[in-house]
């Protein structure tokens, strides 16, 4: 059983590692830093790296029973009953590019399932902090998502089409795309955020990992929204990668009928 002590404790310690996250990208942002793409095509630099290893070394210290993962080193303690997800610098190439649409993603998982997560825009200042059945913040503050009439009144985005890389995944997102309004593309972690916020009412996306989508769900559902996978079905570790966030849970149901038709 989690007490508020425990809780408190880790709300503390997602705080500080969000902290020594952003200590170490920050001299980075906007510098020479060199790009790398590694073997799955997708880029990392030595700020990702750092950033990690950064939260990793907290972690080992004051979370000794803990599991670890993250997205530029190995797993540690696999089959832990409380894992810390860890995604240094979601968004680098708009990290790269000098764009502040990046963030850092640490999430908690009590099992399968994420019940503390974070996004951490370290430049602009800005922290989302959603943890299971309380209110999700803004640099303290209590947000709310915000209410929609359906898809056609949705503004929505995506990261990019290129995401959706199967002929399937790719032609059921062009059917919900004619079914939406306006539909924004780039904006990573910054777009779950934004859900949460009131500003975006629907992201739909495919090919994450659990590091690109774990902490966004207790910011999103904190914040009155949802996240499901292309099915309705919960996000638990093990989904395949394609989610639907709602800040109005209702077009959840809207937004899979479309994808399965």
């Amino acid at each position: 059983m989690v007490t508020d002590a425990d809780l408190a404790a880790d709300i503390a310690l997602v705080h500080r590692l969000a902290e020594a996250a952003g200590a170490v990208i920050r001299p980075y942002f906007r510098s020479s830093v060199g790009i790398e793409t590694k073997a799955d095509a997708s880029p990392v630099t030595a700020a990702d790296r750092d950033a990690e290893a950064a939260i990793r070394a907290i972690l080992r210290a004051e979370r000794t029973n803990d599991g670890i993962w993250g997205e530029e080193f190995p797993e540690e303690r696999s089959g832990a009953a409380r894992t810390w997800v860890i995604d240094p610098i979601d968004g680098t190439q708009a990290f790269v590019a000098g764009r502040p649409l990046f963030g850092t993603l640490i999430a908690l998982l009590d099992g399968d399932v994420p019940v503390l997560g974070v996004i951490d825009q370290c430049v602009a200042g800005d922290r989302w902090l959603g943890i299971a059945g309380r209110p999700t913040t803004l640099n303290g503050t209590a947000i709310e998502t915000r209410r929609c009439q359906g898809l056609a009144a949705a503004r929505a985005a995506t990261t990019s089409p290129y995401l959706f890389r199967t002929e399937g995944d790719s032609a059921a997102f062009q059917r919900l795309r004619a079914s939406l309004g306006d539909v924004m593309y780039g904006g990573d972690n910054h777009n779950y955020a934004l859900v949460a916020t009131g500003c975006l009412d629907l992201v739909v996306e495919a090919g994450l990992k659990l590091h690109d989508w774990a902490a966004l769900v207790p910011v999103v559902a904190g914040a009155g929204g949802a996240m499901t996978d292309w099915s309705g079905r919960p996000l638990r570790r093990g989904s395949d990668g394609r989610v639907i966030a709602a800040g109005d849970p209702g077009l959840i149901a809207a937004a899979v009928a479309v994808l399965a038709d």
